[in-house]
């Protein structure tokens, strides 16, 4: 009996245990759940703050740049000219289907850059590209970097400008000239040049020209070749140690397009390229060759 007993109050005395430990257990559990929650809130509050951080620097950048296309445009004449004695055509041998023959008939553009240097004394072009918001003047430093988070007056600003490859000559165009800017998702600098992908562009065969205007002279290029490609280099060679290198180079961006242009390319033409993002991984590139120039 008394055995018993005590059994029964050694099962009394471990439930109690038990009992007594059990909201200790739950108290631990639900501390650990807290802090876990917290760490959570804390994050992601984090990440919002930059994110809205990020959000409105890239805002008052859009801001800035509109402002510096819009003072430009504004203020500066870009004015259509007819053909006139000291209008060249270059010769390549386009057949007869080739939209070469309309495309010469084109008119060129001039600019003055008296009033752009006053702003920006690195100021070397102005580029139109037909069926897109590219409408800018261009510049060139020392360096492929400082115009990729500087805009058009130098002050600071991530969205950049429109820059010549600072390899290039802008006096006399190398074989290979490249200009490059930020594929801006409000459209801005090269942004809207994702459009040469779409069927919209390249359905309209009057897009399928680059005019240039330099101090030196006035160009027209013509569009053969588009495309997206994985980030790469090997588009951006500007000079060539003979014409077989050249060709092999052209043939290259010719047969890359996504897109048949209907022209061919010789030994004797240059090429211009317009290279931009389409995303973090990816690059939207284009070449046009020149086809009518005159010098100032």
């Amino acid at each position: 009996m008394e055995n018993n007993f005590n059994n029964y109050s050694t099962r009394v005395q471990r439930y109690s245990q038990i009992n007594n430990n059990h909201p200790k257990k739950k108290k631990r559990k639900l501390k650990w759940k807290m802090i876990i929650l917290f760490a959570f809130i804390l994050l992601f509050s984090i990440l919002l703050i930059v994110s809205i951080v990020n959000i409105i620097k890239w805002k008052l950048d859009s801001n800035g740049t509109e402002k510096q296309i819009q003072n430009t445009q504004e203020n500066i004449s870009v004015k259509e000219k007819n053909d006139s004695e000291n209008t060249e055509i270059i010769e390549n041998g386009a057949q007869e289907s080739d939209p070469y023959w309309d495309y010469i008939k084109m008119k060129l553009i001039d600019v003055d850059f008296s009033e752009l240097k006053k702003t920006n004394d690195s100021t070397v072009g102005w580029i139109q590209v037909n069926g897109t918001n590219i409408n800018y003047p261009f510049v060139q430093y020392k360096d492929n970097d400082f115009y990729l988070n500087h805009t058009f007056d130098k002050s600071y600003n991530s969205a950049g400008w429109v820059f010549m490859d600072y390899r290039n000559n802008v006096i006399n165009f190398d074989k290979n000239t490249v200009i490059y800017a930020h594929g801006r998702l409000d459209n801005t600098m090269f942004g809207s040049l994702r459009k040469i992908l779409t069927s919209g562009w390249l359905n309209n065969k009057n897009n399928y020209v680059i005019k240039l205007s330099t101090e030196y002279e006035n160009t027209l290029w013509q569009v053969f070749s588009v495309y997206r490609i994985p980030t790469t280099n090997d588009y951006l060679k500007t000079n060539f140690n003979n014409d077989i290198n050249f060709l092999e180079f052209a043939n290259m961006l010719l047969n890359r397009s996504s897109y048949n242009f209907n022209t061919t390319i010789n030994e004797n033409d240059k090429i211009l390229t317009l290279s931009t993002c389409y995303n973090d991984d990816d690059k939207v590139v284009l070449h046009a060759k020149l086809i009518k120039r005159e010098k100032k």
